[in-house]
């Protein structure tokens, strides 16, 4: 299927931060829904693509904020990511994360678009935010689930071992690099059915000492 528009959703992961785009550090950021979007208009003369996504927003502010310009674009293609930013906070509800994630892919695919979303990776190797990792397990297999429901397509970040890598990773360790954005609009592609150069399936060689 070619894609004529797309409205890529969400926050700073969307937004394409630490991924630098041509003018380097100091100009705008490109991002793996950036890198999606370039190849899907490389297939289609007349594309557009709008990446709605702003950092640091909390799922009920893309819900509020960006599902609503996404219905109104009435886009093929339409990404939602979003719940990263609420489950790193202590007490996040993800059960009715789902229920409002649940409802804003259901006025998406109304529109008759075709509706990608995102697991997260697995924070296991994160010292701080594995102490959580059953609360973001039981948001993403909701996320699964929706997505099963609604018949979106998705992305499962979860079992991207190539991911787990600190080198796909800004020294933050919270926002993937220019590397790790690549790895991410492979997989995209991979999801999309779109032909791509590049290979989300990765085995990093052995780190030197």
């Amino acid at each position: 299927m070619g894609y004529r528009s797309f409205a890529a959703l969400g926050d700073s992961f969307t937004e394409g931060l630490n991924d630098p785009g041509p003018d380097g550090a100091g100009g705008p950021f490109r991002g793996w829904a950036d890198r999606v979007a370039e190849r899907l208009a490389a297939l289609e003369p007349e594309f557009r693509y709008a990446n709605l996504a702003v950092r640091g927003r909390l799922l009920g502010q893309v819900v509020e904020q960006q599902v609503p310009r996404a219905v109104a674009m009435r886009p093929d293609l339409v990404s939602l990511c979003a719940g990263g930013n609420d489950l790193l906070r202590p007490g996040c509800d993800p059960d009715a994360m789902a229920r409002r994630l649940a409802g804003a892919v259901r006025d998406l695919r109304a529109t008759g678009a075709e509706v990608l979303l995102f697991t997260g990776v697995d924070p296991r190797d994160t010292p701080i935010m594995r102490r959580a990792r059953g609360t973001f397990a039981v948001f993403y297999m909701h996320v699964r689930s929706i997505a099963d429901l609604y018949g979106c397509r998705l992305v499962d970040q979860w079992s991207m071992q190539g991911l787990r890598d600190w080198r796909a990773w800004s020294e933050d360790r919270l926002h993937m690099n220019a590397e790790g954005h690549r790895l991410v609009a492979a997989k995209v592609c991979d999801v999309l059915g779109v032909e791509c150069a590049d290979e989300w399936r990765k085995e990093w060689p052995p780190r030197e000492r």
